[in-house]
């Protein structure tokens, strides 16, 4: 009997291991749910030609706006990350190294001044260039960062590669005030970005659906005043996944995320 107790009570610490390592294999592969948006980032030819038709559509809305007269001289205002520069080696990298987000990781990143041009981006600030538009880089880049990232793009041939063009974060992360200097001097004809952020301040505050209703009452600008570029890696839609919470174990994540999607 005292051995049949002792079996029995191996076996359930046995189960209690297995489901415990269950939990710390999600914790191990806590990064694994960029791999298939970093795949794609990367390799597939979609993902090119929406940044093509991206700056394409840019590049012809500008052209008409150049024939409106404005008070002010034109400007165009562009986010940097996922939208100029292709940061995806970073995220690739925190794949294969199994490593979440740090800000020195990022910061060891940005120094090496080494991301490459997305499709299109070069070419669309030098087509502003040869209008007469300003182009100002709107970035949530910290204000350290602002040389390497100046190197960075001026060693691509972005155009108004230099540190007056670009307005990086400070103390907040709202865009709104930086944008309202840049238009006490210049008319702001268009936004590229891939966050909504990047674009207006009225998509700041989401909402229980996510923000779907503000970019539903904003649709017209959309292709208009506003270029919205892809990244399915990061951004501030993940906040509604987790509430706004940043002390989730990667195990809760995992959770929270499976709860967000819908099946048949």
């Amino acid at each position: 009997m005292r051995i049949r107790i002792i079996i029995l009570l191996f076996g359930a610490l046995i189960m209690v291991s297995c489901a415990d390592e269950g939990k710390v294999g999600d914790a191990k592969g806590s990064q694994d749910h960029l791999l298939y948006a970093t795949i794609w980032f990367q390799r597939s030819p979609e993902m090119k030609a929406i940044f093509y038709q991206g700056y394409n559509l840019a590049t012809m809305r500008l052209a008409e706006f150049t024939k409106l007269k404005t008070a002010k001289p034109k400007a165009v205002v562009v986010d940097i990350d996922e939208t100029m520069l292709d940061n995806s080696p970073f995220e690739a990298q925190q794949i294969i190294d199994n490593s979440g987000y740090t800000a020195e990781r990022w910061r060891k990143w940005t120094s090496l001044a080494k991301a490459n041009a997305l499709p299109g981006a070069v070419e669309f600030t030098n087509f502003c260039d040869s209008l007469g538009v300003e182009v100002f880089y709107v970035s949530n880049r910290k204000v350290t960062e602002v040389d390497v990232t100046v190197k960075n793009l001026d060693s691509l041939g972005f155009s108004f590669a230099r540190t007056e063009n670009m307005l990086f974060k400070e103390e907040v992360s709202s865009k709104k005030s930086r944008r309202d200097k840049i238009s006490e001097k210049f008319e702001i004809v268009l936004l590229i970005g891939d966050n909504l952020n990047d674009l207006s301040e009225v998509f700041e505050n989401r909402g229980v659906d996510w923000g779907a209703s503000v970019v539903e009452q904003n649709r017209k600008e959309f292709g208009n005043r506003f270029i919205m570029l892809p990244n399915p890696m990061y951004g501030n839609w993940e906040n509604s996944i987790f509430k706004g919470s940043d002390s989730l174990s990667d195990y809760q994540k995992r959770e929270a995320r499976l709860k967000v999607i819908y099946g048949i």
